[in-house]
């Protein structure tokens, strides 16, 4: 493996604990602002897209590791479950606390957040710039 792909793996297992780390900050001033709800909401949202991007790497992971002509027919199917599981979720959020669904979503959208700022650090760890 070279330095890169360490790197690389070294990012992909601290995202998860970033998005929750994030979310629970967050969310703390959200209970402070908007109530208790809105902020177990918040973090709800953010553990969740923690959860999805665990489930995400391992299943793309072992996927990709697979060489059977049926694998990706398999990673198709489960990241539709996946996506189906989300929608779910947000619709038994959407029924039981309509009003606060954007806490929820807020919470599920620590995960760009994080994204936005590995890639900052990405570019800045950078030591040449290409024109």
């Amino acid at each position: 493996m070279s330095e890169i792909e360490i790197q690389d793996e070294q990012i992909l297992r601290r995202i998860p604990g970033e998005i929750l780390v994030l979310a629970a900050v967050l969310a703390v001033a959200a209970a402070l602002l908007f109530g208790l709800v809105a902020g177990l909401l918040f973090f709800a949202g953010g553990a969740l897209a923690a959860l999805g991007f665990v489930w995400l790497k391992t299943s793309l992971t072992r996927f990709l590791l697979k060489d059977k002509p049926g694998a990706l027919r398999s990673a198709i199917l489960l990241y539709a479950l996946r996506l189906g599981l989300i929608c779910a979720v947000f619709l038994g959020i959407i029924l039981l606390f309509p009003r606060k669904i954007l806490a929820f979503g807020a919470g599920f959208s620590t995960i760009v957040l994080v994204f936005l700022a590995e890639g900052v650090k990405a570019l800045l760890r950078m030591k040449t710039w290409k024109a």
